[in-house]
This record gives C-alpha cells, structure tokens and sequence, in this order.
C-alpha cells in the first residue's frame, strides 16, 4: 500500500497541501480522468482517502477536494464508493481504533457526495449502522439474504437436475476475462467444452451467455465471431439464429426496446454468414404489411397537409392555435414501436455489411428505410468511408484542408473506391436508396457534386478517346440519373443552403443546356410525386410562395426579394412556376418580380430560364384572345419579363433561343414575341413605327447618333447584355438561321398559318415577324465583328435561291457585309498607298467598290428572268439595295440637336450648386467625349457621303438600259428596287423617296422623274389594300417624303427651274426627235407642273375616298395610317380637304360600336386634319386653272414651243401623241424599233389628231361614235350655230369646263379598276355614265336656274324643266361618246384617261385611219383643249400604257363598251323622233344665230371672267361640285338621270328660252348657261366646215 502511495500522492504534496499540493493534487486527477480506464483515478483517491485515515490529512481538507473532483467524471460517486469499500474492509481489521474513527468521519462527510443507495451496496451493513443509514445490521442481513435466494436459487419453470451453477458462474468467468493478453479463441474453446463436461451445462444455454457476454463486450470481435464459429459445430445449425429469434422476441413487448447491442450482434454475425438473414428475418418486427401500411399512410397525411394548405379557410386565429396544440399533443403520445428490422439495418450499415442491408432495403418500399434519419445518417457515413480516396485524390478544392475519414476496421466491409468506374459499380448504387435523404449530410452532397465535377472535366477532355468512350458515356448517363434521383431531390429537403446550390451549378455548368433542363423537368413534373416529405415540401413552398407575392410591391423589394432567394435556394422549380403563373395573370408584377429576383443564385437563374420555356410552352394555353385577333395577354406578359429578366441577370440564353428557333422551324410565330422583347432590352435596339420624323433623321447617322437620338429610352449599360446576347448566339450557331427562318415565315404567317386566322391577326403576326427580323438584322449588323458576320452569312445568290429567303430580307441581311468589306479594302488601299489628295481617295473607294461589288452584281443576275436587265442593270439594282441612308445624306440638323443638347447639359451642371464637384467633372467630362464623339462621326459621315455621290456620278450612266420603254423602266424600277424596300422599314421608306430623288438630281439617262412620281401617287389603292398595318405606316412615310419632294417644286418657281427646269427627269417627249424644225427637248414648264401637282392630289383624294368607302376593315385602317402619315403635305387643296373630311367624319359615325379601333383612328385623323386646315388653299392658288385669253388663238399651234403662260402646250400635246403612238400598244413595237421615221411620222399625225388621241387603244368602233355626234348635233342646231359665233372668244371656258371634265375622267376610270380588282364588272360603265351626268346636270341645274331669274321668274318651273331636258339629252350623248373613249383608254393602258386633262375633248377618238376630215377640228383642239395639265397629264398617262398591260385586265372595258352601246342606242331611239319635229326650226335658227354671232362674241369675254371668278369660290361653283364629287356622284347621278330622261319632252321651251338668254347676256348669272352652251358650241363648231356639212347629211337622213 505504502508504494502504492508513493507513486500518486507525494508527501510532500502533503506537507504543502494548502499552498500547492492541493492544485497539484487537482490537476493530476483531471489528467487521469481524461483516460478511459478507472484504475489510475482510483489509485489517487484511495491514497488520498489513506492520508486522512493515517491523520495525514484532515478530513475536511479532503471533503474540499473531493468535491471539486466529483464532477470530473459522471461515474465518479461509484468511483468513491468502491474506494471507500476497500477502506471498509482495511479498518475493519486494524486494531487502531483512531484510524476506524477517521474513516468514519470521512465518510460521513461525503455522504452528500455518493447516494445511500451504492453505499448500501458496498460497504459492510456494521459500518452502515454505524453511519446511520440503516437502523439495524441484523435485519439488513436478513433481508438481503432472504432476496438473494428468491433471484438465484429458486427454480421458475423447470428444475435442471444435473445443472450445477457453479459451472455457469466458472464459464461467465472464463468470458469475461480480460482478452488483451494472449488468450486465444481455441483455448477458451476447450475450456467451455471442459466446463460443459464437467458440470453438466446445457450447450445452448451456454451458446446464450456467450452471445451475452458479446453483447457486452463488443470490441472483441476477432476473439467472439471466431469462437462462436467454432462452437457453432458442436450445435446444429439453426441453434444460433434460433437463440437470436428469441432474444429479439423478448423485446417485442409494447414499448419494449431492443437494445443496439443485439441489433451489432446480429450484423456481426450476419456478415461472417454464420447465419441466413432469411431465418433471422422472420423473427423481426414489424412485418412487411404493415411496413407497407405505414408507408401509404405517410403518403396520405402528406396528401392530407397538401390539401389543408391549399385549401382556403377563413379561419379566426384561436382555432389555428387549437390545432396546433393537438399536433403537438399527438406527436407526444405517438411514440413509434421499435423497428426491428431497421434496428438491424442501421447496425449493418454502421459495420460495412451493404450486401445484407441492400437486401433488407429491397424488402421495404423505396426510399422507407432511409426516410429514418438513423438510417440515412449510418449509410451517409458508410459513403464517406467509401469515396475517401478518390475525393482526396480529386474532389478536394485547391486551398481545402478537409478532415479525412478513417476507414473501417472491419476486414469484411465494402472496399473503398479509387476510380469514377469503381464509384458508378459501388456508390452510385448505394446513392440511389438513399435519394433525397442525402440532405442529412450536406457534406457528403457536397463531395458527391465536387466528385461530378472533377469526372465532367476528365470526360470533356479524355471522353473522345475511342477506348474509353463507352465507359465514359456510361458514367454520364449514371452521373446524369444519380442527379435526377438523389442530388436535385436532396437540394429540395435541404433548408435554403445557398452554398449547396452553388457548388450543383458548378458540375451543372459543365452539362449541355438540354440535359440541365431536362433534369429540371424532371425535377419539377416528377421529383416532388415520389416522396411523401417532398409532397410536403411542395406545398409548403407554393404557400409560402402565395403569402410573398401577396405583399410583393415596389416599395418593399428588398425584403421580399430576400425571402425569394432563401425560398428559391431549395425549390427553385416550385417558386417560379408560381411566380410565372402571377406574372402572366398581373404584368404589372413584372417590374418588383425582376428586381426582386437578385438573390437567387447561378442555378436558380438557370432554372428560371427553364421555366420560363415551358411556360411559353404550355400546350393547354391560348395564344390568341377570345376574340382572335389579338396576342394572347400572357404571352405578351411573358415576353416583356423575359426581356427584363434577361437583360439584368447573367442567364444564359441558348435554350431560349433555341426555342423560338423550333417554333419558328415548326411554322409558329407567336413566339417571336419573345426575341423581340429579348433583343429591344438587350440590345436597345427599338422597332416601333411611332417614330419621329426627328428620330427617323438620327436613325440615318452614325452608331452614336442613333444612340442618342434615334430612340425612345435612352439606351444605357446595353454594352454587357449584348455581348451575353451575342455569344449566345454565336456559340450556338443561332444567328443565321434566325434570320432565314425569320424571313421565310414572313410568308409562312399569311399562307401557312394564316388560314384559319383572323386578318387583322395574321397582319399582326407578319409585322411581328417583320419587325423582328428588322430589329434581329439590325442587332447583328451592329454588333458582330466584321469576320463573325462574313463568316455566316453567305452570298446573296445562295441566300436567295437556295435557303428561299425574299430579295428584300436577302439585301438586308447583306448589306452590312457589303459595308464592312467595302470599308476594309478602302482601308488596305489607303494604306498601300498613301496619298492624301481628295481625289486619290475617292478614286480607291471607288475601286474598293468594284472590287467588291463585281461579284454581287453577277450574283444578282440569277434572281430575276433576263428580260428585267433590258431595262435596268445588275449594277443599278445591286447599287440601289446594297446602299443606304448613312450613305446617301449627313443628317446635320440630328447632329446639330444632339450637340447643342449636350451643351445645355453642361451648362445646367455648371450652374448646379448642389452637384459635389467630382460628379460635376465626371459628368462634364461624359458630356464633353460625346460632343466630340458626335462631331467626329459626322465629319466621317460627311467625307463618307461625298465619296458615295462621287462613285454614283460615274456609275449612273450605266443604269438605265431601257431597251423597251422608258415606261417599262420605271415599272421594273418601281416593282423590283421600290416597292419592296419602301415598306421594309421606316428608314427604308425614306431611303427609297430620297433615291428617286438622287437618281433625278444626278441627271440619269434614260429616267423620267415624272413618270415615276406619276406612277407612285397615281394609284394607291392596291398598294394600301394589300399592306399590313405596319406596312401602311411605312408606306405613307414614303408617300409623305416623295410628297414633300413635290411639294417643294411646287412651292417656288425659282426651286423649280433650279432642280427640274433642265433636268431630263422633266422631258415631255420621251424619245427626242425633230420636230417643228427644232430637235430640242421639251421640258415641262413650271405651271404645268403645277397641273401636274394638282392632278396627283386629286388622285390620292380619290383612292382615299375609294378606300374609305369601300367597308373593309384592312382597307379603311391602311388608308387611314397612310393619310395621317401623309398630313404634312396633303391635302393642300380645300375641296379635296372637304371630301376627305366628310368621308372619315362618316367612317366614325358608322365605327364607333362596331369597330373601336378603326373609329379611334378616324378620330384622330379627323382632328389633325381641322387643325390642318389653315394650311389648305383654293384650287386656283394651288394651280393657275385658266390659261390667258391670248394663247387660244389657234395659231398658237403653229408656234411650236413659243409663245408666253402656256404656249408650251401643243408641242407637250404633240409630243403625247407621239409618245403615244410609239408606246401605248403591244401591236405597235415596230413602230418602235424604227425611232426616227417613226417619230417623224407620228409628229405629223398628232398635229391633225391630238383630242382623238387621249385615250383609244385602237379597237373602238368609229360608226358608232358619227352617229352619235350626228344625233347630238342634230338634236342642238340651234345652238351649234350659237356656238361657231362664239367659238374663238369662248376657247377659254371650253378649256376649262373640259379640264373639269378631265378630272372626273380619273374618277371613272380608277372606279372601273377598283371594280375590275373585284369582279363586279356590270356596275363600272354605269356608274361612269351616271358620274358624267350627274356632274353635267348639275351645272345645267345652276344655269337654269340663273336663266329663269333674268327672264321670267313666274314661268320659273316649265322653263327649267324644259331646259333640264335639252342640255341633259345633249350631255347624255355627250357623255357616253366620252365614257367610251375612256373605257377603251382604260383598257389599253390602266391610267391613260386619268393622266389627260386637255386631252379628253368630247369628240371621240377615231382610228387612224378614220378621218382626214376631222384633221382641222383636231388642229384647232390640240390648241383649245382645257387646262395646262392635259398635256402632262396625257404624256404620262400614255407612258403608263405600255406597262399597264402587266397589270390591267382587258375583259372588262369591252364589257362596259357593250353595255354603253346598248344605253346609248336607247338614248338614240328617242333623240330621232323628236329631232325631227324640230329639224326645220333649227334651220331657221341657225341663220338667226350667224347674224347674231358678233354680238355674242364681245359679251362672252365678260362672261368667261365672271365665271372665273365664280368657279374660284368655294360655294355654288360647279367646278368645286365636281372636285368633291368623288363623294357625292353615286347618289346624285341617279336623281339627275333620271331628272333628266323624264323631261326630254321639254327641249322645245328651253330652246326658246336660250334665245332670250342671247339678249340678257351681261348679267352674271347667266355665265354659267353661257358657258355650257359656248362648250356645246365649241365641240361642234371645232370640227369645221366639213363637220358641218356631216351634220346637215345627217339631218337629213333623219328627215
């Protein structure tokens, strides 16, 4: 004892206790508690415990230290206790009576420290009663002896006869001795066989107590297992499991639990198979039914809470409370039988035995076992055991430490991996049944993403190596599967880890986009169905989502995108389909929803992306309203926060743009919504047709000018977001075909999908389309490099006949290639040589433009027949496309605005107090660079332009071959080069009128300015009707500038000599030859023009009018845009501003309920229209409509181009009928091929044919037209005699009422095509018929009237009557010889009769052959033909002729010829008989009238000045009645014919009444009738003598 004490307990800690030796003391105990073994801390206690016995120490000393020792250890009172035992026994028997003292005191003072019970276990019962915790030693002894007897001797059931104990208590021994030593498993063996024999001991009850005693000794694996091996042949081989059985079935007991020993005991024994998980299987609890039960029930509560949660319950807050507390309640009660077979599962798993507990796990439905956290945790840890090697070797992150993991001990558990291919045999497997329960472990998660990763780097490097490439696949599509099953679902139960999600993207990245979305489909659609705790989850997040985006608003972004993020951390899928769902329901949602979306991570903004696919996806979603004609609300809700979202975060765009690829691939373009959306955010880069005219200007300049100037939003931090844009696009090879796809569905919406569709929407759609591709074209051209864009797109040949892209979208596509390599080899040139002249520069860029141009203009051969290069050349065409408004004018006044906004810019920071001065320099600095940024881009522009117009002067001679027609040219320049690109885009648009500008101003050959501005204005009723809204838009933006144009000619004499007088755009005669003894060529002279000018406004007013009357939707919007975009420059003219504003004030009467839309537009226009009126002049300001007295002396035709105000006249009428004559019909060509003869000839022959001239196409019947003049003339003798006394003074009025005529003209005419365009063919002549006489009785009416006033007001009504009827039946017949020549006008050449005023006189055209004796009549009305615009206006017309045959159906003039005939025949019937009756009067007359004619001829002067002046007024003028007549004909022509087929009776009275008109004439109102009779009287008179003796034949025949 004493040496013992020596070695813990110095006694010089002893003698210094209180100073050191109780700190020394303290500390040397903690040491000895920190080890396992209670030897050494006994050892110290009890020597310290002897000290005080020996009176060393005192007692209480002691008691201080053992109180400090006490909380060392948990099991330290029975520690003490054992010490104080050992002492008991010590001084029991010592003789020294002090020291027995001192152990009591000792005692006694630490009872307080060590309990009454493990006392009265260990010490003696005498010492007990001495400490007084019993009362008497003696019944102690008796009590204890009494239940020891009752534990360990009586019998229970049986008696075991042989049985001796002494044996069991030897073998107990034996095992429970310590092992450490050399004791082996065999000679154990043999002393348990020795003990057996000799005691008589039952071998399985000692089978027992040896799995007892490993029970409790389990870290004697290598001694137990082997002896049991070894036992276990003496035994038969059920025994053990049997043994195992019962042990298990004592424990099934209600709340009986098995204890983790016995569950080790059995896997041990398991793994060494010395028994069949089989036999052992059977004897485990719960059964597999019930398991089963319990499983469904799981999922039934899950389905349960989900139902709960989206119910909605108005619940008040103390019945919550209430449930909560029974949940509770129940979760204290419901405490879970013990599960065996789990038991035993997680036993297997903690020593390494997969192959059993796979086998237990398949007995179970998936995923049951491991949703216990025991279970998931003990399989999380097996893995750790079993990826160690490989993680460190490639997982662990540069700069990581990481804790290693040991490995088993266990010799029999799975080997660890080393290799990707022995983790997919081993771990991938064992991943599977542990599926989303690896969010216990998010470390493990952690090492199975980083283990991904480091394969996905090997498999992108070494994966295309022919060996290894199967395997390699192999492991992808497990590591791809171990995702979907275990990774993703496991990121869902995982509570918001942020860093988890995270380090998934970093292996996700490395996956194409289609697989990720794929897993991502998976993971949203099914995932959340396999799992009664995903269920759950799935719930729990759509409510947590409701109750955020509930109280989501602007204000409080912030917070609520936090809680977003941290809800998006774990079930992105979930939270956006919900968020989406609002979004496509709320667009006002868009703008808090994407900047509340700045806490997601990488992976949550890739499941965004996907989302958002599958929403636009979703085939149970509409994509057109109710109503069909509009895009659905959601898709274009969807679309604006794609952009938006897209723009601000780093999300990658291939799928998307993949997306709509398909979707354009598959023939639907709804979803260009989308890109558009994407590339106007991304990009900045704007479509909308509500541009400016500012803005359109800046559009024009260079890439900086357009940034600041040519867009709504200023465009900021784009820079970014495009690049992103761009390599999406490039990586995945998407930017052209886009662009193809695009450009082939333009079609695709009208002829594929537009079938069923409503109008409106496909015209919507194809904008859309249009639009996009504009906007997509426009981002590329900007922001790809120069060798990026060469490299995809190809030649425009390839593009055009191969990929079937349209001319328009092909030239748009290239021009920017043709930009960029013109631009590079202008530079190599420079470089190569350098010199700085002007002249030298100009000379390489236009070499560096044939360098490149040559091979476009092959190229462009193959896209169209050979016989459109007749005309214009491959040059001129490719020129024409390949250039645009940045090359062709500087936009100053855009750059001047810029720069001088930015100069206010400086100033208001100069003059801010408040601004810190750093910002004042930043700013100022910003503004300054841009000022110069702009300044520089324009003197680049500038220097750019000049070199453009320098390489147009030398090519523009090559241009225009007009091997046909000049009119031929113009037709293929405005149907191939025009037309196409004028309504691409608003720039195009005015791109195409500033060309046809520059091709006049550079004085072209071969182009005629006029035809081509005739052609565009002409007719624009086809044009509109087949536009699109947008096309309309920029249709009239074309329109508005080509208008501005003439506009500004018109406005000023001097701007029209300067830019037109000797221009040959201005050439009247289209094939100058000599004429008149002068071969130079006629120019149109300024107030002709200004005919011109007026004939085109009269023009649109009647295609507006005919639009806007027509009904149709698509009709009446067009016309509508177009007249709002034109407002600037038309209407000019009062009356046609009238009829335009009767017309849209009916559209919006008659719109308002039925078509809003329409009804809103009409409003608007209507209201720009009134404040425009200020603006309107009267007709005569616009054009001069009365030509000075003295030019209508009919030598004034002799005078060739002569002669003051309009004697430019007959040779323009001359040189129409010789332009005629070589164009207008196909039968002529040879005429045409023989050009001087020919023209010679045909000179000679207009002058004795120009009237008849206007518009024949040579196939009318001459017969019918004499007989008519004969009847006309014999019905009027009287006042053809009137007429020859008036004939020189009243060649002036004539000249006007045929010009008015002239201008109805165009009106029948356009009424036959509109008609012919809709197959209504009977209607046109009558409608002609009816127009003419309305307009004539009209006038009569008036003049009537003013007769009736001066002569005689009581015989007011006869009188009218009887006049209505005579100069009605005149006009009637009048009128249909005039509709005849029109309609075979009409039918020849489309728009010959429109175009001429002078020419249609009332005498019909006979053919060439038909009359010398009408030459003279002709010659006097080639000079006394109405207005000056006649000559013009029947030059162009006859231009059109020959093209009009492309467009012009030939059946329908012949029809309405036929019906003319047949009315007029009627008409005929009616005149014979009464111009009989009166035939002998008239003779009379006519002498009476000769004597009178030099009296008439002095008052008729007065009287043409009169009207005149009355005609220029707005009210009660007949020429303002016909100019608005487009409106009213249709009605009033009816009353009026009919008026006046019912008072042809009365022609005898209004005769009468003339003569006493003859002797009031001085009075104004009689100039009217005067008017109308010097017309009637000059037609006839006109003719000459032989006319005259024509009519006298004539009459006589009817005699």
């Amino acid at each position: 004892m004493a040496a013992v004490t020596g070695t813990a307990l110095p006694a010089e800690w002893i003698k210094t206790w209180e100073k050191s030796g109780k700190g020394e003391f303290l500390q040397l105990c903690r040491n000895l508690c920190e080890d396992t073994a209670v030897r050494g801390i006994q050892q110290a206690l009890y020597e310290l415990a002897y000290h005080v016995v020996k009176g060393n120490l005192k007692h209480d000393q002691a008691c201080n230290v053992l109180n400090y020792i006490i909380e060392y250890r948990d099991d330290m009172p029975s520690i003490l206790a054992d010490v104080f035992c050992i002492l008991d026994i010590e001084t029991s028997c010592l003789e020294e009576k002090s020291k027995r003292d001192q152990f009591m005191q000792l005692v006694l003072a630490c009872l307080y420290l060590v309990s009454d019970t493990i006392l009265k276990e260990r010490l003696d019962p005498d010492t007990l009663e001495s400490l007084g915790l019993i009362k008497q030693s003696q019944q102690f002894n008796q009590k204890s002896v009494k239940i020891k007897t009752k534990l360990f001797y009586k019998q229970q059931k049986f008696n075991l006869l042989r049985e001796e104990n002494e044996g069991y208590a030897k073998l107990i021994a034996e095992l429970g001795q310590d092992l450490s030593g050399s004791i082996t498993s065999e000679l154990i063996l043999e002393n348990i066989k020795s003990l057996i024999g000799c005691f008589n001991l039952d071998p399985n009850r000692v089978l027992d107590i040896i799995l007892e005693v490993y029970e409790c000794r389990p870290e004697y694996d290598e001694f137990f297992v082997p002896l049991i091996e070894s036992y276990m042949y003496m035994c038969e081989p059920q025994t053990l499991c049997h043994i195992l059985g019962f042990k298990f079935k004592f424990y099934q007991e209600p709340n009986g639990e098995t204890p983790v020993s016995l569950y080790r005991v059995a896997a041990v024994l398991l793994q060494h198979n010395l028994i069949d998980l089989e036999d052992l299987y059977v004897h485990l609890l719960p059964g597999d039914n019930a398991i089963l039960e319990d499983h469904k029930r799981e999922i039934g509560e899950a389905k349960q809470i989900v139902r709960k949660l989206t119910m909605v319950v108005l619940s008040s807050e103390k019945t919550e409370e209430k449930e909560k507390e029974k949940e509770k309640e129940e979760e204290k009660t419901e405490k879970p039988p013990d599960n065996q077979k789990l038991g035993l599962l997680e036993a297997m798993l903690k020593i390494g035995d997969w192959q059993h507990a796979q086998s237990i796990m398949d007995q179970m439905p998936p995923f049951y076992a491991t949703s216990h956290k025991s279970i998931a945790v003990a399989l999380c840890q097996l893995l750790h055991v079993m990826i160690e090697p490989l993680y460190r070797r490639v997982g662990v992150p540069k700069g990581a430490k990481g804790t290693p993991v040991p490995a088993l001990q266990n010799k029999r558990a799975f080997k660890q991996v080393e290799n990707f291919e022995d983790l997919r045999k081993e771990v991938f497997n064992m991943l599977c049944y542990l599926g989303p329960h690896l969010s216990h472990d998010p470390i493990l998660f952690a090492k199975v993403v980083r283990l991904g990763k480091a394969f996905m780097k090997e498999y992108q490097t070494d994966g295309n190596k022919q060996d290894d490439k199967e395997k390699m696949e192999l492991l992808f599509s497990c590591l791809l599967s171990i995702t979907d099953q275990v990774l993703l679902p496991s990121l869902s139960l995982m509570d918001c880890n942020a860093c988890m999600s995270e380090e998934l993207w970093g292996m996700f990245k490395t996956f194409p986009y289609q697989y990720r979305y794929r897993l991502y489909g998976q993971w949203k659609n099914e995932t959340y169905n396999s799992h009664p705790l995903l269920v759950k989850v799935k719930a729990q997040t759509i409510d947590r989502a409701k109750y955020i985006m509930k109280r989501l608003t602007k204000e409080n972004v912030k917070p609520s995108g936090r809680q977003i993020g941290k809800l998006s951390h774990s079930n992105p899928t979930i939270l956006f389909d919900y968020i989406l769902s609002q979004i496509q329901k709320y667009d006002n949602l868009i703008t808090p929803v994407v900047d509340s979306l700045k806490y997601l991570t990488s992976l949550n903004y890739d499941v965004l992306a996907y989302c958002i696919i599958e929403a636009l996806a979703n085939p149970e979603k509409e994509r057109m309203k109710h109503d069909d004609t509009t895009i659905s609300s959601w898709l274009q809700s969807l679309a604006s926060f794609c952009g938006a979202v897209f723009r601000k975060y780093p999300i990658e765009l291939a799928g998307l743009l993949q997306y709509v690829a398909n979707q354009l691939k598959a023939g639907k373009s709804f979803d260009l919504l989308i890109l558009k959306e994407v590339v106007q955010k991304m990009a900045g880069i704007e479509i909308t047709e509500e541009m400016t005219m500012e803005q359109l200007e800046a559009m024009t300049g260079g890439e900086q000018l357009k940034a600041e100037g040519g867009y709504f939003g200023q465009i900021r931090n784009t820079k970014k977001s495009s690049q992103r844009l761009k390599d999406a696009l490039l990586d995945h090879d998407l930017a052209l075909p886009l662009c193809l796809l695009m450009a082939q569905q333009r079609n695709g919406v009208i002829f594929q999908e537009g079938g069923e569709k409503h109008l409106k929407l496909v015209g919507k759609l194809y904008d859309q389309c249009h639009d996009t591709l504009v906007q997509f074209g426009g981002f590329l051209a900007s922001n790809l490099s120069t060798e990026d864009y060469i490299k995809r797109v190809p030649s425009i040949d390839v593009l055009c006949n191969e990929f079937h892209t349209p001319h328009d979208a092909a030239f748009f596509l290239s021009r920017p290639m043709y930009a960029h390599h013109i631009s590079s080899k202008y530079d190599e040139l420079k470089k190569a040589e350098k010199g700085n002249k002007q002249q030298q520069k100009v000379h390489k860029y236009i070499t560096s433009c044939e360098l490149v141009m040559a091979p476009v203009h092959d190229a462009v051969i193959s896209l169209h027949l050979p016989k459109v290069w007749d005309d214009i050349s491959p040059q001129f065409y490719a020129t024409f496309w390949s250039l645009t408004m940045y090359d062709l004018a500087v936009p100053h006044t855009s750059y001047e605005r810029e720069v001088n906004k930015l100069r206010v810019q400086m100033k208001a920071i100069d003059d801010n107090q408040e601004m810190p001065p750093n910002k004042k320099k930043k700013e100022k600095e910003r503004c300054t660079a841009l000022q110069d940024k702009l300044l520089e881009e324009e003197k680049k522009q500038s220097e750019h332009v000049q070199r453009v117009l320098q390489r147009l002067k030398l090519e523009k001679d090559n241009w225009l071959l007009a091997k046909s027609t000049k009119n031929e040219t113009i037709t293929k320049f405005l149907q191939l080069c025009i037309f196409p690109r004028c309504i691409f885009s608003a720039i195009d648009a005015v791109y195409c009128a500033r060309f046809v500008e520059l091709v006049h101003q550079q004085k072209t050959p071969n182009f005629s300015t006029l035809l081509c501005y005739d052609r565009v204005f002409s007719d624009i009723i086809y044009t509109v009707a087949s536009c699109t809204e947008n096309e309309a838009s920029r249709y009239g933006r074309f329109l508005c500038c080509m208008l501005e144009t003439v506009t500004r000619w018109h406005s000023d004499r001097a701007i029209y000599e300067k830019e037109c007088g000797n221009y040959p755009g201005f050439l009247t005669i289209l094939r100058a030859t000599g004429f008149d003894g002068g071969n130079k060529a006629d120019q149109l002279d300024y107030e002709n023009f200004r005919h011109v000018v007026h004939k085109w406004h009269y023009k649109l007013t009647k295609a507006s009018v005919h639009c806007l009357e027509t009904g149709e939707y698509t009709h009446i919007r067009n016309i509508l845009i177009v007249l709002t975009k034109i407002l600037p420059w038309y209407p000019k003219v009062v009356n046609l501003g009238q009829a335009l504003e009767r017309r849209v004030h009916k559209i919006y009467q008659e719109e308002k309920e039925k078509r809003p839309d329409l009804y809103a537009l009409a409003m608007g226009y209507s209201g720009q229209l009134k404040s425009r009126k200020h603006c309107m002049v009267p007709e005569n300001d616009f054009h001069h409509k009365d030509p000075p007295t003295r030019n209508t002396v009919p030598t004034a035709v002799q005078n060739g181009p002569g002669g003051g105000g309009g004697a430019g006249l007959p040779p323009s009428a001359l040189t129409t009928n010789a332009a005629k004559l070589e164009e207008s019909t196909a039968e002529e060509t040879d005429k045409l091929k023989e050009k001087s003869q020919g023209a010679v000839k045909v000179i000679n022959k207009a002058a004795s044919t120009t009237p008849k001239v206007t518009t024949s196409n040579g196939n009318s019947s001459s017969n019918s037209k004499v007989v008519k003049e004969k009847e006309d003339k014999e019905k009027c003798g009287k006042e053809k005699e009137k007429e020859k006394k008036e004939k020189a003074p009243t060649a002036t009025p004539e000249a006007k009422m045929l010009g008015k005529d002239g201008k109805e003209k165009p009106k029948e005419e356009r009424a036959n095509k509109e008609d012919k365009a809709r197959d209504i063919k009977e209607k046109t002549p009558k409608s002609d018929k009816e127009k003419e006489k309305a307009k004539r009785e009209e006038k009569l009416s008036k003049d009537e009237k003013s007769k009736i006033i001066v002569t005689n007001i009581e015989s007011k009504s006869t009188i009218e009557k009887e006049r209505e009827k005579e100069p009605s039946r005149e006009r009637d017949v009048m009128k249909d010889m005039k509709t005849k020549e029109n309609i075979r006008g009409g039918g020849g050449g489309g728009e010959k009769a429109p175009v001429a005023g002078s020419l249609k006189s009332p005498v019909p055209r006979s053919e060439a052959s038909d009359c010398d004796r009408e030459q003279k009549r002709r010659k006097v009305d080639s000079h006394c033909s109405p207005s000056h615009s006649s000559t013009v206006k029947d030059n162009l017309s006859e231009l059109k002729d020959s093209s009009a045959k492309h467009y012009v159906n030939h059946s329908t003039p012949t029809l309405s010829k036929s019906k003319e005939r047949e009315l007029d025949k009627k008409d005929l019937d009616k005149s014979r008989e009464r111009s009989r009756e009166r035939e002998k009067k008239e003779e009379k007359e006519r002498k009476d009238r000769k004597r009178d004619h030099s009296n008439s001829d002095r008052e008729v002067p007065q009287d043409s000045t009169k009207r005149r002046k009355e005609e220029n007024g707005t009210t009660g003028s007949s020429k303002h009645s016909k100019s608005v007549s487009p409106s009213d004909s249709p009605r009033s022509n009816e009353k009026e014919k009919n008026k006046s087929k019912s008072s042809s009776k009365e022609k005898g009275d209004s005769i009468k009444v003339e003569k006493m008109e003859k002797s009031s004439s001085g009075s104004k109102k009689e100039s009217r009738h005067d008017k109308e009779k010097s017309e009637k009287k000059e037609k006839r008179d006109s003719t000459g003598g032989k006319e005259e003796k024509k009519h006298h034949k004539s009459s006589d025949k009817h005699r």
